[in-house]
């Protein structure tokens, strides 16, 4: 696994080429492409333990929907105002997001102390076993430097499905 500090680097290198890649497989729409990614999937995080990197929970937040903020105020025992008043901002997209990264319920042991009630953005990243996988190449070009499963997925993609 490549190390999460060198990622960024390592990613701005092969950034163009999977960009104009993943570009491609947006428009061809390959018959094998969910396949293939789900089996890349499973067999990268068989060999990768988020626990010892937790990069997306460092440098990036997830969008908080109305029934995260309800599900974890609950957990939290405030009131959703309460919660979104501590934790949260609205972006520029009208989005709740996190006010900070990392993330305030990431443990100095990569643990996240609200795991089982996470947003829904945070159970599904990086989104590489999802279906009509064509249809977030964009996001998994961004993901490709904050997550080194993503890195490898992306690689080992472009040797079994070349576009």
């Amino acid at each position: 696994m490549i190390d999460p500090q060198k990622l960024p680097e390592q990613a701005a290198k092969v950034a163009q080429e999977n960009a104009k890649y993943l570009k491609k497989l947006k428009v061809r729409k390959p018959k094998k492409l969910d396949a293939v990614m789900t089996k890349l999937h499973h067999e990268t995080f068989k060999k990768i333990d988020c626990l010892n990197c937790a990069n997306c929970c460092k440098t990036t937040g997830p969008l908080f929907l109305p029934s995260d903020i309800k599900r974890i105020s609950k957990r939290l025992r405030m009131k959703p105002t309460e919660f979104e008043a501590t934790y949260l901002r609205t972006d520029e997209d009208n989005d709740k997001v996190l006010q900070q990264v990392p993330c305030s319920f990431l443990g100095a042991d990569n643990q996240c102390s609200i795991y089982e009630d996470r947003p829904k953005a945070c159970r599904e990243f990086p989104h590489t076993d999802r279906p009509k996988f064509h249809q977030i190449t964009g996001i998994t070009a961004k993901n490709i430097a904050v997550c080194p499963a993503v890195y490898e997925m992306v690689a080992r993609l472009k040797s079994e499905l070349p576009v």
